[in-house]
């Protein structure tokens, strides 16, 4: 008897170290978020992944394992990864805009809100260096999709600029060749983008030096616009 009382009380002793063990060995539970948290984080792993690396090299695998969650559950937000690639695009796209577009307030003189809306440009775009360099070179070759985002950010700045110059100064010299200032705008904006990403390569100038060209190659392109092509017309 005293044999068997000294085994349930080496068991007794043993059976804290053996749950301290089990407890190792359990796997780490998976933190529960809400879908719209989880859509988000999966949004800025994925942002920075594209960001870091090109298109192909980029592995789910690597996402949903630093997400925690398994590669069912972040297809079940994006099905695919040009699904969160082209999600991750757009958000880029929408922040850039928001962002200059809340700096150039219409209550500004139209040339303090050029300068206020290039100055939010390009503060946005020095931050945010990698997804802005991925927007505009795209990551998947002539995508329509990625393409359509692209123009859609070049759409929308210069729907705004038309828009806003209503009221201004600047409103006759619009109304005087639309169609031709148009063109001549949506071509700025070009000159911005390739800017903008070799001052992002080389940073050997001065942001609010850059700034100045800008808008000095903008007021250019709105007068040549507006006085329209010189010399006799082609017959």
């Amino acid at each position: 008897m005293a044999v068997i009382r000294g085994l349930r009380r080496r068991r007794r002793a043993a059976a804290p170290v053996a749950d301290d063990a089990a407890r190792t060995r359990r796997p780490r539970r998976r933190i529960r978020l809400e879908n719209d948290q989880r859509r988000a984080q999966l949004l800025a792993l994925g942002i920075q992944a594209f960001s870091d690396r090109t298109y192909d090299d980029v592995s789910i695998d690597d996402i949903a394992r630093a997400a925690g969650i398994s590669k069912g559950l972040l297809y079940h937000y994006f099905p695919t990864k040009r699904d969160l690639y082209l999600a991750g695009l757009r958000t880029t796209a929408d922040d850039l805009i928001a962002t200059t577009t809340a700096a150039a307030s219409p209550s500004l003189p139209p040339l303090e809100r050029m300068r206020a809306g290039l100055d939010a440009y390009l503060d946005h775009v020095s931050h945010h260096a990698r997804p802005f360099v991925a927007l505009m070179r795209g990551g998947i070759g002539s995508d329509p999709e990625v393409v359509a985002v692209i123009e859609g950010v070049r759409a929308t700045y210069v729907q705004r600029f038309l828009e806003n110059a209503e009221g201004t100064p600047l409103a006759g010299m619009l109304m005087a060749n639309r169609p031709l200032v148009r063109i001549a705008i949506r071509g700025w904006i070009g000159f911005v983008e390739a800017a903008s990403l070799e001052w992002l390569t080389r940073k050997d100038v001065e942001r609010t030096t850059l700034r100045d060209v800008l808008v000095d190659a903008l007021l250019a392109s709105l007068r040549i616009g507006a006085a329209g092509p010189s010399g006799p017309p082609r017959t």
